[in-house]
């Protein structure tokens, strides 16, 4: 049997790149990937071709040129991805699924379940994501009118009336995208409102600024069949039957864990997730988990920083966990966009806290003149006790990139007047801070 001092299952973000650095420092590694998704889910069938589409969705650009653009993208960045670990004379890259033989022992299966190899490693890290939920409505898994979040960005043409099936953040952001292209979009929500993280004044923004682009919410529904005939499908819930070209299943997404873990000492959560530590330790001795598949927030941005986690958790002395990680930014890539750090005003007095709360509509911030598009609304949530910003929630253009700075001046507790008085360029959105922090 081959050894190794690592092996890692799943070729994703956090794995990638600790495979990259160990490599370069002697170590001999085993990157274990059975669908080919070098670089993870996001270069391949994430965050990066849904984004190549949304930007495209608003620009007018036709849906099958978009489509075209996406797979050139995603296949340039999954090359360049396999030959930077490739060309490491340390790495070997198995295309194989991956079963657990014991705590140190994976086998390796051909695409018929045949073994092909066993391999042992003196430490296992677990990269191997997560994958859309499916429910189990009376002929949903069964209509050729169903698809993923993978599946719908690779259709030949635009469907005339899309239907999404959940209300969370990835569904808004294809019924966004689907709608700008032009096609007439349902989200069918099981909840009785949409957003309920989210700060309500802005949510109100969101909602009608979607409901503009013929999207059609319908909430406090349950999915009970799907029917297919021969050029459409019906969709039947609790209220009505919805005739549609294309169904996309948006509801949420599981922890890849079909690993054979029964072999091992690891232990999954109750939401089918690797329980591990705060130091990524799984239950197992010297195996880790990286990534979505440990539950908890499903970033990229998550899990390469999980990494530093795993390094100091090996070879430091515990200083860094998950415990010390601070604040975690989102964006939410629907036209224009919401971005978010920290805690909303609700949130905040929850929690306890005296607070100040400051908005500007993105109608009053002058950058918006120029980029033509009125449409936002910018929120700040201040500890009225040391006057620091406690949280911050940005619907509108470029939202995307202040949102990071908003980030390190929670992190670091930078005083409210410094940002008010900070000199920004201009014209730009970033400047629309001088006024958005001007709060007493």
């Amino acid at each position: 049997m081959k050894k190794f001092d690592y092996i890692i299952l799943g070729f994703g973000q956090g794995g990638k790149v600790f495979a990259k650095e160990e490599a370069q420092n002697g170590k001999k590694i085993a990157v274990v990937e059975k669908n080919a998704l070098y670089g993870g889910t996001c270069i391949n069938v994430g965050c990066i071709p849904s984004k190549v589409i949304a930007l495209d969705s608003q620009h007018k650009l036709d849906f099958k040129d978009s489509i075209k653009r996406k797979n050139e993208v995603v296949a340039a960045l999954k090359n360049k991805n396999y030959k930077n670990l490739d060309i490491e004379e340390n790495i070997t890259i198995f295309d194989n699924k991956a079963e657990f033989k014991s705590n140190n022992e994976i086998n390796l299966l051909d695409d018929k379940g045949k073994l092909v190899d066993t391999i042992v490693g003196d430490k296992i890290i677990i990269n191997t994501g997560a994958s859309p939920i499916i429910p189990n409505a009376d002929g949903l898994k069964q209509s050729k009118y169903v698809y993923d979040s993978t599946g719908i960005m690779n259709l030949d043409s635009l469907p005339k009336h899309l239907v999404i099936i959940g209300g969370g953040y990835i569904s808004l952001e294809f019924a966004s995208t689907f709608a700008n292209f032009g096609a007439k979009v349902t989200v069918i929500e099981k909840a009785d409102s949409l957003m309920l993280r989210e700060d309500k004044e802005i949510v109100s923004h969101i909602l009608e600024d979607l409901k503009k682009k013929n999207i059609n919410f319908l909430t406090a529904r349950e999915v009970e069949s799907v029917e297919d005939d021969e050029n459409s499908a019906y969709v039947r819930t609790n209220k009505e039957t919805l005739e549609t070209d294309a169904i996309l299943v948006a509801i949420g997404r599981k922890p890849n864990t079909d690993l054979a873990l029964e072999n091992t000492d690891v232990e999954l959560g109750e939401r089918g997730e690797i329980k591990t530590n705060e130091f990524l330790e799984t239950t197992a001795e010297n195996v880790y988990a990286l990534g979505d598949v440990k539950g908890g927030l499903q970033f990229t941005y998550v899990s390469k920083n999980d990494r530093f986690i795993l390094r100091d958790a090996i070879y430091g002395k515990k200083q860094f966990s998950l415990k010390d990680r601070k604040s975690v930014p989102y964006t939410v890539f629907i036209d224009p966009p919401l971005s978010r750090v920290g805690l909303t005003a609700k949130e905040a007095k929850e929690k306890g806290f005296d607070i100040l709360e400051k908005s500007l509509l993105v109608s009053a911030i002058p950058r918006h003149k120029i980029d033509d598009d009125h449409r936002g609304l910018f929120k700040i949530v201040v500890n009225k006790e040391n006057n620091t910003l406690i949280g911050a929630s940005l619907y509108g253009r470029k939202s995307e990139e202040i949102i990071n700075t908003l980030k390190l001046i929670i992190d670091y507790k930078i005083p409210i007047e410094d940002i008010k008085t900070n000199m920004f360029t201009h014209p730009t959105m970033t400047e629309s801070l001088n006024d958005l922090f001007n709060i007493s």
